[in-house]
Formats: C-alpha cells, structure tokens, sequence
C-alpha cells in the first residue's frame, strides 16, 4: 500500500526553523520526484517544493527561497523540507505527494500525504 507520512510540523516563533519529514512505504522513493505543497487557512494549496530524482535537481517557490531546502535520504525513503527564518505567513498544513510515475517534477500528483501543521507565531 502507497503511503506518505509527514511529521516535524508544530509551534515555532518568527525567525525559528523547522524540519519536516516525508516517510514513503509501499514504493521506493528514489525513482519518483517528490514535492511540497502548503495550504493556510481559507487560501489554496500551493506549491513550495520539489525535488526531482534523475538529477537531483530542486525547485523553489518565490515565497520561500533562500529559506527552505529541500533533500532527499534514499537509504531512508524519506525527504525533508528544512525552514528556516520562518514568518507567520508560513502557517500551513504542509503536504508531501508524488504521482509514482515521473522522476522529474510533474504538474500534477495523485498520491498524498495527510498533511502536518506548522504554525508561526509569538
């Protein structure tokens, strides 16, 4: 069975940093590219990560370049999203997904996770 399990979300103040996990089972990780996405309250969900696995290759959005990184541990199918000087506009459930077909970032992605909550504030 395919899943995605997120964890690392939690209560952080402006300027702090957070680590979060995607544990992949059911598939290996290392053919497929895998992404982050965030939806805050009342907003859509949108894209903040990728990393592809032909080449390692990683994609940003606008809002969080420069302060998040994106990596991946094949020998532990997991991938993380490293956050660093976090704003309370990064409030959000985070989600992992990947659409087990790709290896480069795709447009669309059929498999997720539920999803952790990070929220930023003082």
């Amino acid at each position: 069975q395919v899943q995605l399990v997120e964890s690392g979300g939690g209560l952080v103040q402006p300027g702090g940093s957070l680590r979060l996990s995607c544990a992949a089972s059911g598939f290996t990780l290392d053919y497929y590219a895998i992404a982050w996405f965030r939806q805050a309250p009342g907003k859509e969900r949108e894209g903040v990560s990728c990393i592809s696995s032909s080449d390692g290759s990683t994609h940003y959005a606008d809002a969080v370049k420069g302060r998040f990184t994106i990596s991946r541990d094949n020998a532990k199918n997991t991938v993380y999203l490293h956050m660093n000087s976090l704003k309370p506009e990064d409030t959000a459930v985070y989600y992992c997904a990947t659409d087990l077909r790709h290896s480069d970032c795709p447009a669309k992605y059929d498999f997720w996770g539920q999803g952790t909550q990070v929220t930023v504030s003082s």
